[in-house]
Order: structure tokens, then sequence, then C-alpha cells
């Protein structure tokens, strides 16, 4: 697995090879074989969802969060990279990254599929690299669409409401100590108003090797609500998803690197500072088992971790303890709770996914 296999979970020096590798290790390669050479489409406009994958049991407390009987359902495939699933309340509707494709499309129960937002990570004319669409998508205190722009290298806002998307964007912020970002990757609030995000270099043409880079490293951020940027750390190669625990004393940062693939746990001090750094847990030993490698994250009301990585979506426990993974066959990218907060929304390579749970996400 190359080293550059880190913004979306796999190999992307070359995005469709990859696409190709990738199916060699599935469970179900019949099924996304055929699947990844139909365009975009719901598959539950006319009929019930298919269902693909399992769910791995490796401790009992997983029962009390997933039920023995439920289903990974498929609600639309054919994608390129599915991404940054964010469940828009006002609209019923989940949207998500094509990050290939400079698009966000949106699903609902009541109208399937649809494009929401074109261009959504890179508005320049010159083409330039394989991941420069938007990639997290998330709300800010007034609700208004936040979008990490690969393309653009920026943390942006869509200047228009949600319910009328248009490709009109605000910059928040694109720089650090007057040098562009890499790509803004991911992203979560603080309840102070605060937007913590990472900045590897996967939207960049080279990667990691790119000329145009203009900080040498990876960091990870903070602005706050007076607009101040503070490098929180830089001492993770590839800093990808990130999330805050329930009572917002710990940060996640899931770490994409086959070499080390964890996920980190800081202390939060009160003025926003992080400190304390320690391997939360490592997965290095899952790499090669299964698709994916550390990528997004969300965290359920009890503090429980549900973390795309290696073979799937990992559930982990706040201790630490790795309690099973929801494997579709795929490398997942990312995954977000939406409805009544008691359903895990998956962007999954060229799908769009469900699952039930019984615990409730956290803000839900």
């Amino acid at each position: 697995m190359p080293d550059a296999a880190c913004a979306s979970g796999y190999g992307l020096n070359d995005f469709p090879k990859a696409r190709i590798n990738m199916m060699t290790g599935l469970r179900f390669p019949s099924i996304v074989t055929l699947l990844a050479l139909i365009p975009a489409q719901s598959l539950a406009a006319d009929k019930a969802p298919e269902t693909i994958g399992q769910v791995e049991r490796l401790d009992p407390a997983l029962d009390d969060l997933i039920a023995r009987d439920v289903k990974i359902e498929v609600l639309a495939d054919g994608f390129d990279w599915s991404e940054g699933p964010l469940w828009l309340p006002s609209e019923k509707c989940v949207i998500f990254s094509d990050v290939p494709t400079n698009k966000i499309h949106r699903w609902s129960e009541q109208d399937g599929l649809s494009v929401y937002l074109t261009p959504s990570g890179y508005t320049g004319d010159v083409p330039r690299g394989e991941e420069l669409g938007s990639n997290g998508l998330l709300l800010d205190q007034e609700g208004r669409l936040v979008i990490c722009q690969h393309g653009d290298r920026r943390m942006a806002r869509m200047d228009a409401p949600l319910g009328k998307p248009a490709a009109k964007f605000i910059t928040i912020v694109d720089q650090y100590q007057g040098k562009r970002f890499n790509s803004p990757n991911d992203a979560v609030y603080h309840s102070s108003g605060a937007l913590y995000f990472t900045d590897p270099p996967y939207g960049m043409p080279k990667r990691f090797d790119d000329q145009n880079r203009e900080l040498d490293f990876q960091g990870v951020f903070r602005l706050d609500a007076d607009r101040t940027l503070t490098l929180l750390t830089k001492e993770l190669r590839a800093p990808n998803g990130i999330a805050f625990s329930p009572d917002e004393k710990r940060l996640y940062v899931a770490q994409s690197d086959p070499k080390k693939a964890i996920w980190m746990a800081y202390n939060v001090a009160e003025d926003g500072s992080i400190a304390g750094g320690r391997v939360f847990f490592d997965a290095t030993r899952l790499v090669g088992k299964g698709p994916g490698l550390p990528d997004g994250l969300k965290v359920d009301a009890a503090g429980n971790l549900f973390a795309t990585g290696p073979g799937g979506v990992l559930v982990i426990s706040p201790e630490g303890k790795h309690l099973g993974t929801i494997h579709t066959g795929t490398a997942i990218a990312n995954c977000a709770f939406g409805d009544d907060g008691r359903t895990l929304y998956m962007t999954c390579d060229m799908y769009l996914c469900r699952i039930r749970l019984k615990t409730i996400g956290d803000g839900f």
C-alpha cells in the first residue's frame, strides 16, 4: 500500500487503478464490481434497498449498540469516492461529497438521489489533481454549510440557504502564517464556536511530494470565534478524521498512515488548547486484512467511537476497546448519525449506505 494511500483510506496516486486494486480484496467482489460500473443512482427509488456486508462482533457490549438482526442497506451507488456525509435536519436528508467529481450529492427517503452542489471543492478553471472536490461537511452554530475544500485549499462556507444551495462560497480560513493550507480534510466545531480541522495534502496532485505545497507539515488547527488561528500539533504525518468526546474534554484525531494506523486522543483545556496526546487505538495490525485506513469518525452520546478504518467502521469504546466492525466489503471513508440520531450513514467508496443502531449520536 503506497504512502500516499491516506486521503480516502486507500491508494490514490492513481485513483481509478486504486479502485480496481481495492476490489481484489473485497468480501463481495461480484456485487461491488457490477455496481461500480453503474452511474450514480439511487437504489431505493422504486424498491427496498439492497443489503450488503455484515457486522463483526468482538465483544458482547456491541449488542447494546447494534442489534443482531440489523442489515446494512445500500441507498445509492456509482460514485467515484464518496466522503463526508452530513445529516441536514431542516431538510430531512443526508448530503455527501464525491471528491473526484467535485460534487456534493443529496439523498432522502422521499426524493432519492440528486446532485446538491457543483462545484463543491474547486472553483478554478484549470484541471488539477484527482481529489479536488469537497471532503468533510459540517454545520456551523447558525446552521450554515461549512465545507473542507480540497481544490481551493481552504475552509469555506456556502453563501446560500441549505434548501437552495448555490456554488457561492465565503472563505473562512485558507492560510497559516501567510502560507496556504495543503487541503483541509475534516473538521468539527466546539461548543465555544471554535473550528478544529485537519490539513493533510490529499487534495494536491502529488500529495506529500507536491512542489506547490507551502507548509512543510500536516497540521491540526483551531480557528477561534475571534478569528485567531492556532496550530495545535504538526506531529502527525497523516491527520484525517477529527471529533470530540461528548463532554468535549477529549479530542480524537485519526491518522491515515499505513505504517502507523492510529487514533490519537488529546486532553482539551478550557482555552481550547490540547495536551497529553496519546495513542487511543492502534489498528496497524489490521492494515491489509481489510480495505481502508483510519479516516472519518463520529462519537455517540455514550462516548463510543464509530471510526472508519481497516475493514470498515470500527466501534471502539471510550476506554479504547474494539467492540466490533461494520463491514461493507469496501473501504469506508466516513460516517454520520442521522434521522433521529439512531441511523448511521456511511460513505463506502462507490456507495452510500446506512445501518440502524440502538445507540444515539452525540448531539441528538
